[in-house]
């Protein structure tokens, strides 16, 4: 830590409030060549914690946390949140297996206030942490800090709403990073928001307030004048918040650590709910990632004095496969509309979103808009492919049932990331899309073992003309020969292998592992495909053959494709044993995709040694 004489004295916040504010600029450089450093070699999100080093400083430094009580959303910018709470010399274990964990997390840090992994969550959990404070009495503060990107989502405006109209004492930090909003900022914004945040303007107001009270016609006047002065000088949103019931302060430079320590002392003691809008650069600090902020929100290990990200040589991704499949289809069908809730990237989509940006719609962080949207598209005709991750998918279950699946309306899921995610643990593993889609009438799930599997499935789900779901995992596939896009018989599984006493029924992706382990067992292996619907007169036919049925999932285990299975052995009133292999009943924590399935037993060995280990039980 010789390169960072002033970081390298701070252990907690306390520790940082011990400096001058004079020192604070320094402190601001060393965070961010740390974070640089520590994330190259490490790998990570990146950029969104370059863009909130100043921001976080100075949070730090004006309130006192943890006693305060300081809510990131998501959690992509807080990795020098973690820096400065303790976390400095574990920042090589973010992300990996027994590390830190890649998000704000209350059972790792007292600081950590709101465990977070999802969008848009910060504000209602905050008004509820700020209405505990205060009936309490325990006079601490309540700070939310969320993106422009995570405002999107409706929540965030459900709690804005609530928030305004409650009166309740909490500041909002909008971390506007120069992907969407206003475009004013500079000293004039810096000096206006200063005066309007300022003791003399606040009592003035207040008191102005309690006069006019009893002069209603006055006062509403007066309230409309404020609103439009502060729409004319600062933004246009201003107008927005204050009519939800917020004193909206700002936008002010977010990387003017003067102007942020001299806003938020200001802010802190005001009354009633507030929002400070701050204006920060992804990537800040950063040339390469400020050039491609997108590319460097989440980096693997680098090089960071070339700036250049490694190249993959490996198969393609899964995602890829989708994106392809997708461009394939729209050269066919004019009718086909692309959706995704702000993961073009993610799930593959940025040749489509260029090749045909008028069948392409990004809904932003809105996954419950995503679905119903759909739902209206497919009513007027058009073929929507709502490109999804699972654990985003269990935001929109309403939607799913009551827009989609109760309407019986073509539209078509393409779920990524779909079982063991890796390293961004808990709150990512798409652990539970097969039992929550299971119990939905009229709708089909389709688990592809591979690449070639997975663009049949697209395509007959494309063409069924029912609601319909294909869920691949993250990660590479399996390089494959792709085979012309023609459409499956619905329901019917494929025989992989022949054995003797044991069948392992395989949903997904683990089929390799199943079948290295089905060579040591001499097992048969179906290849099921369908979890929805089943096909039913294969498994008669293994229960009649075999003496114990394995079935096999990157799901959990309750309420999944096994447990399906298990609901035809017991109405067919087979007597035959019945093993089920998947995701166990407790959230799965971050670590390698390999290393996750070494340590629930579901790669090649840990598959053969469960068999076994039943075997002999019974």
């Amino acid at each position: 830590m010789q390169n960072y004489p002033l970081l390298s004295l701070i252990n907690s916040p306390e520790d940082l409030r011990l400096l001058n504010k004079e020192q604070l600029p320094q402190v601001c450089r060393e965070l961010r060549e740390y974070l640089l450093e520590s994330v190259s070699q490490s790998s990570g999100h990146l950029a969104s914690g370059l863009g909130t080093v100043e921001l976080t400083v100075a949070l730090h430094y004006v309130f006192k946390t943890p006693f305060d009580q300081l809510i990131w959303d998501v959690g992509h910018q807080a990795y020098p949140h973690k820096i400065l709470t303790g976390r400095r010399d574990q920042m090589s274990t973010i992300r990996q297996k027994g590390g830190l964990h890649p998000f704000p997390w209350r059972g790792e840090s007292e600081f950590d206030v709101l465990s977070v992994g999802h969008s848009s969550t910060s504000i209602s959990a905050g008004l509820g942490i700020a209405i505990a404070a205060e009936r309490e009495n325990a006079g601490r503060q309540t700070v939310c800090v969320i993106g422009d990107g995570a405002i999107t989502a409706g929540m965030a405006f459900e709690a804005l709403n609530h928030a305004g109209a409650l009166h309740t004492n909490m500041l909002v930090i909008l971390n506007d990073n120069e992907m969407s909003i206003s475009e004013n900022v500079g000293a004039l914004n810096n000096h206006l928001a200063r005066i309007f945040s300022g003791s003399f303007y606040s009592t003035v107001r207040d008191g102005s307030k309690k006069i006019l009270d009893k002069v209603p016609t006055v006062k509403n006047f007066m309230k409309k004048t404020e609103e439009h002065m502060k729409g004319v000088m600062f933004s246009p949103e201003s107008t927005l918040f204050e009519e939800l019931g917020f004193n909206y302060i700002g936008p002010i430079d977010g990387h003017n650590i003067d102007e942020l320590i001299a806003t938020l002392s200001n802010m802190r003691d005001l009354k009633g709910p507030q929002l400070l809008h701050i204006k920060t650069k992804k990537g800040k600090g950063y040339t390469p990632a400020e050039n491609d902020p997108i590319g460097f929100h989440g980096v693997p290990k680098f090089d960071h004095l070339s700036g250049q990200l490694p190249k993959s040589n490996a198969t393609p991704t899964y995602s890829k496969i989708f994106g392809d499949w997708l461009c394939e289809m729209a050269e066919r069908d004019p009718k086909l509309i692309g959706i995704t809730p702000a993961m073009r990237e993610g799930s593959g989509m940025v040749e489509f979103s260029q090749r045909f940006p008028q069948q392409y719609f990004d809904v932003a962080i809105a996954e419950q808009h995503a679905v119903t949207f759909a739902a209206g598209l497919a009513i007027g005709g058009y073929k929507p492919v709502v490109a999804i991750y699972s654990t985003f998918l269990q935001r929109a279950y309403d939607q799913l049932i009551h827009d989609v699946a109760i309407q019986d309306l073509p539209v078509l899921f393409a779920i990524d990331r779909a079982g063991i995610v890796g390293a961004d643990g808990q709150t990512h593993q798409g652990a539970f899309d097969i039992s929550f889609m299971r119990c939905i009438p009229n709708l089909i799930i389709m688990t592809p073992s591979n690449e070639n599997e997975c663009r049949q499935m697209l395509y007959t789900g494309y063409h069924y003309g029912k609601p319909a779901a294909v869920r691949y995992p993250r990660g590479n596939a399996m390089g494959v020969t792709l085979e012309p896009l023609q459409p499956l018989e619905l329901g019917k599984s494929k025989h992989i292998r022949e054995g003797k006493k044991v069948a392992i029924l395989n949903f997904g992706t683990l089929l390799p592992n199943a079948l290295i382990a089905a060579e040591k067992l001499d097992a048969t292996v179906i290849d099921m495909r369908f979890v929805k619907p089943l096909d039913v007169t294969r498994i008669n036919e293994i229960a009649n053959s075999h003496e114990l049925l394995v079935t096999l999932e990157e799901n959990a285990i309750q309420g999944g494709a096994g447990s399906a299975v298990a609901e035809v052995l017991n109405q067919h009133q087979h007597q035959v044993k019945l093993l089920q292999l998947g995701l166990p009943d407790f959230f799965i924590p971050q670590g390698s995709q390999a290393e996750t399935l070494t340590d629930l037993k579901l790669d090649a060995a840990g598959i053969e040694q469960q068999i076994v280990d039943f075997l002999a039980e019974k």
